[in-house]
């Protein structure tokens, strides 16, 4: 509930296409987030890297519009808004440089991705600044969340590998 899968309308002829990635009348109207602050990239070398999954206390409007600029990835959120229908609930979909879709995830959701191809790059518009000191994250492989990744090679942070579960996680909800 609140995440959308959003999938640009090409306008097509014999030298390619066009097509908005934004349109803040388009947000407005679906009342979703309109103040983006802070662009970010992930790069990532190898096929199988995974990142996540990752959130911010309450205190930060971390907001995400993500989409993936060169390869293919599987991206994945988590619901984990206390009393949602759907807490503790995933979401996972392939973004890729060729089919130009983008996931708007609003706050609440923990977010991570596993990279399918080599020399991947993500692109994120965010909705509030960086705030390390609020910066927290759940295991990607908690069992209870039992997330599906594509790739069983997984190439991960020291960081990521001792994130607590959900039921651990201090504050898993906004």
């Amino acid at each position: 509930s609140g995440a959308w899968l959003i999938e640009p309308e090409c306008h097509r002829d014999k030298r390619g296409f066009f097509a908005r990635s934004y349109c803040e009348r388009e947000f407005e109207e679906r009342g979703l987030w309109l103040k983006w602050v802070q662009f970010n990239i992930s790069y990532n070398e190898s096929k199988g890297t995974l990142r996540g999954l990752h959130f911010s206390l309450s205190t930060v409007q971390e907001v995400k519009l993500v989409r993936c600029t060169s390869g293919s990835i599987f991206d994945v959120i988590v619901d984990i808004r206390q009393g949602s229908n759907s807490f503790g609930q995933w979401f996972g979909t392939e973004l890729t440089a060729e089919n130009r879709c983008a996931l708007y995830i609003p706050v609440g959701f923990a977010h991570g991705f596993q990279t399918l191809t080599d020399r991947s790059e993500v692109f994120y518009q965010m909705g509030d600044f960086y705030d390390p000191v609020a910066s927290r994250g759940i295991r990607y492989n908690d069992q209870k969340i039992s997330v599906q990744w594509p790739l069983s090679k997984k190439i991960i942070s020291a960081n990521d590998e001792k994130l607590p579960s959900l039921h651990e996680a201090s504050e898993p909800s906004v």
